[in-house]
Parts: structure tokens; C-alpha cells; sequence
């Protein structure tokens, strides 16, 4: 075993460097002279900038040049890169769903310009816009291979207006190089740039990215080059104070409360690399609710990470092990605790610090530490929360990465159990990712500690994967110790060692409807170590699906299940009903078909049916979303998740029922208005959250937040409130 890990990663480490795009270059020159940033490219500088053109087509095909062409100029002075940018088009009747910032850029009209600043294909910043002038930014992280390492909720201040014509439209950007890091003196930066069009349906970019490649990956980039060495960026010290009122009712308890609360936040620049965060009494009453589910799982489900706070860097803390079963770090158990009847409930943080960014061209930390508050009436120690993150990159896009997390409580607590007090993780991961992208991974080791922890107390991994035009294949597996713990992670199960490999096919027809189509097949498999390797779970996919040109995808699957249960258990959560009899294996096949309309269109909706069996039982589910645009003011949805259980007597029978209907009105480009209204009776719950945001200064929000919840079934109210928020952004 030892031997083969060895030469994985010596086969890793062969591996050369990202692609280029070894013609793509341009320069960018500097100038003393500061364009009106009105989306007009009419002042005479312009004219002498070099652009970046010959966009590349993506979609439909990737091998030509686009139809309809975008030239992107660019330069810059001491302080600020300016970006003048021409998009052909069409006609003029674009696709813009609402006015609200950090847009997402599927299905509409938009660009988007991706700055590796530190040219080592691993993290990058993203800013774009749309013909209306509507701004996003975002940070990729893990070298763009994959949708868990984009993250729009980054926000920076930055300038951009955009102007329609017959014909085409500009835009112009103003983004402070503060608003970017990079190393002081750095002459260049790699760039890509990528464009949504939907009037010619079709989707470009500046450097060529093959189709089998995520857009934003970024192997595939070509160079800025600034026409004299950068200088230190001195970034303005931020201080971001709140106030918060809440008037609180709970029905359940039959208490009301009703306080004000102050806080806020700073960043500090510690040359161009680094950051510090701190946040005093932080209050996340603005963030948007997580969406219900239903689950029919014996398993925790993992939630994004919404709060501004964790997001900043967050690929330094918290991709390290396996998302699906192991993750050593997940921010979003800080600030949520078990009371003493085992509920779980919300814990006030008291204050945090955050260190982050790069040391060097090949290091980068990351250091958090955070303390969450006591609360003696629920039996909730007072913890600190620490976690050091060091990254050493190799090679061009290959990285080797050290965390250490620590949560340790804190004062003489009688109601903490002796192996509570504190719990620690110490782990490696080396991050593989190749020429073009072709084979990327990871592997990784991790070990916990605690008071009478018990001796299997490790989680490993290995990870390898090849991606080509037609062919995909792979193979996931690692190992959980039934003693592994992680208080501050994500532990999906213990004491498992799972294997997940996959291989698939994507045909590429040369005409015809069909953009591509292929079969894929991917078992997974489960052995219980403490059982003898017992063989507890497996589950085969066999999927074949069907991408059209005109943006529709048909896809249809087979899943062949075993799940033994070691303990008894009822997947329809009925109140008193007879679960299901561990010790016992469970053989079921279902079936499911997805149908996804093409999203350009002003009403566009997805289908998913799914009929099968179901442990001893049968289940019957449709899944269905449909969205309706009249924009580019207002934008309607409705998600309605149905699952019939069917389970044979004693045993119980259930019709579960997730109906999520959303409203998002944008009044302008600083006023927005979204209400999401979730009923669940798996969960007895009907949910109101309404959320007025004014946006009256750069990255300056007034708040106002109403929360309504029901029991559904009786009807009565649970809890109500309301929030007041205002947050400022003060640069000094």
C-alpha cells in the first residue's frame, strides 16, 4: 500500500506544467491620464491602449473562432486598472434576469475577466458585467476544476458602467489594484476572459478552453504584460461597523425578545499579499436562509458557507480532505452548538482574526482563530477555535498543504465531559493538477486527538483523475477511523473505507442537434473495518445523457442500491412509526429521468421523475423547477420536491412534500427585494424569509430581514422576527 502511494505521487510529480496559450498576450500600458468611467469608450486614450481579441469559441464548438467578437483594452496608473471593453452582438435583446450584483452568468447576457496575479494557475479574481452595467467579482480558487471553487461571495469596491448600441455594447471598469494582491514589482499577469451571448447562443473566450474543461478552469490563459513593474499597493484600511435591531417573538417558548446589537468588522493589508480580518461581535442576520431539502439519508448533509467573514481565502482552510466524508475543517459549525436536551442551537461569536494570503511567490498561510461565547443555561462551554493552514505550491499548478485545528474550551466548565474539553486535527494534502488539466487529485492524510480518543483515529485518501475530450475516468477512496474525530469539520460517517471509481464516454457529433452525448458508470462501494470489512453499502450508476445545441439536456439513470443497517432506521422521519430492522441488508433498483429546458428562454423549467424500489418498500418522487423572467426587474421561481414512500405494514408510508417558491424584484442596481417561502412537512415546518436590501453606498447595506415560521400541520405559529440592519463601509 505504502509503495503504491509512493509512486502515485512520484507519477504526480512528473507531471509539466498548466497550458498556455502561447500566443495570447498583450500590453497593458500605463497612463497618467483617468477615463470617465460611464461605460462610453469615447476619450482619445482608448485609442492608443493594445487589446486582447480573436475570442475563441467554447460553445457550441471549441475549435473555431467566435461569431460574434469582443475586444477587451486595458490600461493603468498608480493606483487603479482601467478596462475599456467592446462586446459585438446580435441584436440588442439580451437576456438579463435583474439588476442585483454577484449575478450568475449562465443563460444570460454578460463577460467576465479572470487576473491570475501571482501566475501560478491556482487562484484568481474574477470581475464582470452585463449590458445593463450590472456588476459581479468573484474568487476562484483550486485552479477553477471544479464548481466548489467558485465563490461570489467576495465583495470589493470597484467602478463599472456599461452603454448600449445598435449592435453591440461597452463597457468600462475602474478596479483598484488594491482590490487584487500580487507581488510588488510583478510585470505580468496571466488572463483569460469569457462571454455569454445569448442572442447567438453562443458561448467565447480569449484563450481556447476545451469544452471538456470547466470555463473558469485556469490552465488555460495568456499573459498581461504591464508596461512597467507594479508598485506597492497601499490598500486603505477598512472598518465596516453595524448596528442591528431584532424584535424577536417564540411562539414555542412563549418568549419575546427584543434588543439592539453593535459590531463590525475591519481588513488590514499587510503589504500586497497579505490580509488581516477581525470581526467583534459579528451578527449574520442579513445572510440568505440555506434552502430546505428533504433527506431520506441516515446522514448529515453539508450547507454553504454564506457569511462574509469565512469566505475570503476560505479554499486556504477548507478543502482539505474529502467534502464528502472527511473534511477536517468546516466553517459553519463555528457559531452552532448542542444544548443540553442535544438541540441544536445558535452560539455568539465573540470575536475573530483572520491572516491570509501569500508569504511568498510559492507559500501561502492562512490562521484563523475565533471565540465563541458561553452559555451556561444550555450547558455550552466558551470554545476557542483556531485552525493554521500553510501551503507550499509545486511545480506550476500542484500544491502541498499542512492544517492544524484546535478547538479547546475555554474556564472550569462542570457540565463538559473530560474527552469534550478539546479535540485537535493535524493533516497533509498534496493537490495534483497537470498540463491542460488532464489528471488532477489529491492525497492526503489526517490524524485527531482528544481525551480517551481511542487508537483508530486517522482518515486518509487518494484521489486521481483523467479528464479528455471523450474519455473520463477515475478513483476516489479513503478511509475514515472509527475513533476519527473533528469538531470543527465535516464528518459525513466513520469507520469506513470507501472506493468510487467512475469511467464515462462523451460522444462529439460533428452536425446534427446534438452538441455531445455519453454514458457513464460509476459504482460505489463501503466496507465496514470494526464489521471485518463487511460490505454495507454499494450503489451503481449507470447514466446516459444528451446535450443539445439549443442549450436543452435529457439525461436517464439506473441505480442499483445495497445498504445493510447496522442500526434500525425509518427514511420517512415519522413521528412513533416502526423503523426499519437493523442487522439486516436492503437490495433496491431505481430509475430516473431529467429534462432541463433551455434557460435563455423567459419561462425555463427542469423535470425529474423517479420510480424504483426502495429499501423493502417502493418509491415514487418528481423533483421539478421553473423559473419566469420579466426582466429585468423581477425574477420568479418555483421548486416543488415530491416523494411517495411506500413501505410495506408495519413499517410506515409517507407522502413528503417540499414546495419553495421565490421572488426576487430588483427596483434598481442598489435596490433589491427577494422573499423565499419554503413548506416542508418532513421538517413541520412553513417558512417566511423577506429581505429588503438597500445598497446606498458602495458595499453599504440597510437591511430589513422578516422571518415567519409555522408548524404545518396544526398551523400554529412557531417563532416570528424582524431585523433592522445597517452596515457601512468606511475606508480610512
Amino acid at each position: 500500500m505504502a509503495r503504491a502511494f509512493c509512486f502515485l505521487l512520484v507519477l504526480c510529480f512528473a507531471f509539466p506544467v498548466f497550458a498556455q496559450n502561447e500566443d495570447k498576450k498583450f500590453t497593458v500600458k500605463f497612463t497618467t491620464e483617468i477615463p470617465k468611467i460611464d461605460g462610453i469608450l469615447d476619450e482619445a486614450l482608448w485609442n492608443t491602449a493594445e487589446s486582447a481579441h480573436n475570442f475563441q469559441q467554447y460553445f457550441p464548438s471549441d475549435s473555431i473562432l467566435a461569431g460574434q467578437q469582443t475586444d477587451i483594452k486595458m490600461l493603468y496608473d498608480d493606483t487603479t486598472l482601467y478596462i475599456g471593453i467592446k462586446v459585438n452582438t446580435a441584436g440588442s435583446n439580451y437576456v438579463i434576469p435583474s439588476l442585483r450584483r454577484d449575478f450568475r452568468a449562465g443563460g444570460n447576457d454578460n463577460i467576465s475577466l479572470v487576473f491570475d496575479t501571482f501566475n501560478d494557475g491556482t487562484n484568481a479574481f474574477l470581475f464582470g458585467t452585463n449590458p445593463y452595467g450590472v456588476r459581479r467579482e468573484a474568487l476562484i480558487s483550486n485552479g477553477g476544476s471544479g464548481l466548489g471553487g467558485f465563490t461570489t461571495s467576495w465583495d470589493v469596491k470597484w467602478r463599472g458602467e456599461s452603454k448600449q448600441y445598435d449592435g453591440y455594447y461597452t463597457s468600462e471598469m475602474a478596479i483598484p489594484l488594491s482590490s487584487f494582491k500580487f507581488k510588488q514589482g510583478e510585470t505580468k499577469w496571466r488572463f483569460n476572459s469569457y462571454r455569454f451571448d445569448t442572442q447567438s447562443n453562443e458561448t467565447s473566450t480569449w484563450a481556447r478552453i476545451p469544452q471538456n474543461q470547466l470555463i473558469f478552469n485556469l490552465a488555460f490563459m495568456g499573459d498581461m504584460i504591464f508596461e512597467k513593474p507594479l508598485g506597492k499597493s497601499r490598500t486603505p484600511i477598512a472598518i465596516i461597523p453595524y448596528v442591528n435591531g431584532l424584535a424577536l417573538q417564540d411562539f414555542e417558548t412563549d418568549q419575546n425578545l427584543e434588543e439592539v446589537r453593535f459590531g463590525g468588522d475591519a481588513k488590514i493589508a499587510i503589504g500586497n499579499a497579505l490580509n488581516v480580518d477581525i470581526t467583534i461581535n459579528p451578527d449574520f442576520s442579513n445572510v440568505e436562509v440555506d434552502n430546505v431539502f428533504t433527506n431520506l439519508t441516515r446522514f448529515e448533509v453539508s450547507l454553504p458557507e454564506r457569511r462574509q467573514f469565512f469566505v475570503d481565502n476560505n479554499d486556504l482552510f477548507g478543502t482539505f480532505g474529502n467534502s464528502r466524508d472527511s473534511n477536517p475543517f468546516f466553517s459553519r459549525r463555528i457559531g452552532i452548538a448542542s444544548d443540553a436536551d442535544g438541540n441544536t442551537i445558535q452560539n455568539d461569536i465573540i470575536a475573530g482574526v483572520r491572516l491570509s494570503g501569500k508569504l511568498s511567490e510559492d507559500w501561502r498561510i492562512g490562521l484563523l482563530n475565533i471565540q465563541t461565547a458561553k452559555d451556561e443555561e444550555n450547558e455550552i462551554a466558551g470554545n476557542n477555535n483556531s485552525v493554521l493552514a500553510l501551503q507550499k505550491k509545486l511545480f506550476s499548478r500542484s500544491n502541498l498543504s499542512f492544517i492544524f485545528v484546535n478547538r479547546q474550551t475555554v474556564g472550569d466548565n462542570d457540565f463538559v465531559a473530560e474527552e469534550d474539553r478539546y479535540n485537535r486535527v493535524v493533516g497533509l494534502d498534496y493537490n495534483l493538477a497537470s498540463e491542460n488539466n488532464t489528471w488532477f487529485g489529491k492525497f492526503f492524510y489526517h490524524q485527531s486527538f482528544a481525551n480517551d480518543i481511542g487508537d483508530d483515529s486517522s482518515a486518509a485518501g487518494a484521489e486521481l483523475f483523467y479528464n479528455s475530450r471523450n474519455i473520463n475516468f477515475g478513483l476516489r477512496t479513503n478511509y475514515v477511523g472509527n475513533d476519527f474525530r473533528s469538531d470543527l469539520g465535516f464528518i459525513r460517517r466513520r469507520d469506513i473505507v470507501a472506493a468510487r471509481p467512475f469511467i464515462e464516454y462523451t460522444f462529439w457529433p460533428k452536425k446534427g442537434p446534438l452538441n455531445n452525448h455519453g454514458i457513464r458508470f460509476s459504482p460505489n462501494v463501503i466496507w465496514r473495518p470494526t464489521l471485518d470489512f463487511q460490505n454495507t453499502d454499494y450503489a451503481i450508476f449507470t447514466s446516459y445523457g444528451f446535450e443539445f445545441k439549443n442549450q436543452v439536456q435529457i439525461s436517464a439513470r439506473m441505480f442499483n442500491r445495497f445498504t445493510f443497517l447496522t442500526d434500525s432506521f425509518d427514511p420517512t422521519g415519522t413521528d412513533g412509526a416502526i423503523p426499519l430492522p437493523g442487522d439486516q441488508g436492503y437490495y433496491y433498483t431505481g430509475f430516473e429521468v431529467e429534462y432541463q429546458s433551455d434557460r435563455r428562454k423567459i419561462f425555463s423549467y427542469s423535470l425529474e421523475p423517479n420510480y424504483g424500489r426502495f429499501f423493502n418498500g417502493d418509491r415514487y418522487a418528481v423533483e421539478a423547477q421553473f423559473s419566469l423572467r420579466i426582466q429585468p426587474k423581477a425574477s420568479l421561481s418555483l421548486e416543488v420536491n415530491y416523494d411517495r414512500i411506500s413501505l410495506p405494514e408495519p413499517f410506515p408510508s409517507a407522502d413528503l412534500v417540499l414546495i419553495s417558491p421565490r421572488i426576487d424584484l430588483t427596483f434598481s442596481k442598489s435596490v433589491f427585494w427577494s422573499t423565499l417561502i419554503q413548506y416542508s412537512n418532513q421538517r413541520d415546518n412553513l417558512g417566511i424569509n423577506s429581505r429588503l436590501q438597500w445598497r446606498f453606498a458602495p458595499l453599504s447595506d440597510l437591511f430589513i430581514v422578516y422571518n415567519d415560521n409555522y408548524f404545518v400541520n396544526s398551523f400554529q405559529p412557531r417563532n416570528r422576527s424582524i431585523n433592522l440592519r445597517l452596515t457601512y463601509w468606511l475606508n480610512i
